[in-house]
């Protein structure tokens, strides 16, 4: 939670404006510095974790048999996709109805342009594909702007730009 600066009542982290008095909020370190934790969800049943805990909850560890997988140029990380078919990439923010299956909002997301629901990957028998899903900034697959809900094949090493934040795919064959 967040202070209003001018009349102190308190807002999700992420929220632009007070839902009080509507003044404008700004941040210091726009992005939140953990995931939230709601009350009654397995993760609120102990002690709060530490920051290292943090990274390791939401970092799943990169398998040896992924096939497919995204390394975030601005922090080096690598994500294995390797728990599914098709996966949603984009930030969460407030009290969105639907999530993206990866969330980058820890990795600068919003300061970046990535939208909520920015693009999809799908992962076929014979091809890993990108789908825009119409977001505000658009998708770049190595500085090519994609067009809206329309299909992209990609290949290792591809750079894909999502608003400005970059990520590289990680194909093996």
């Amino acid at each position: 939670m967040i202070a209003c600066p001018a009349c102190q009542h308190e807002e999700l982290y992420g929220a632009l404006f007070c839902s009080e008095c509507g003044t404008q909020i700004t941040y210091q370190n726009p992005s939140p510095p953990e995931t939230a934790v709601y009350p009654g969800s397995e993760e609120s049943k102990g002690s709060q974790p530490n920051e290292d805990e943090l990274l390791i909850k939401t970092s799943p560890p990169m398998s040896v048999d992924a096939r497919v997988a995204i390394k975030l140029m601005n922090s080096e990380l690598v994500l294995p996709l390797d728990s599914g078919l098709e996966f949603t990439l984009g930030r969460v923010s407030g009290n969105q109805p639907i999530l993206p299956d990866i969330d980058l909002t820890p990795y600068q997301a919003y300061e970046s342009g990535v939208s909520r629901l920015h693009a999809t990957i799908r992962i076929e028998e014979l091809a890993v594909m990108i789908i825009d899903l119409g977001s505000a900034n658009g998708t770049r697959v190595n500085g090519k702007l994609l067009p809206p809900h329309s299909f992209q094949p990609l290949e290792n090493g591809d750079i894909i730009a999502l608003g400005k934040l970059k990520i590289q795919m990680l194909i093996r064959s």
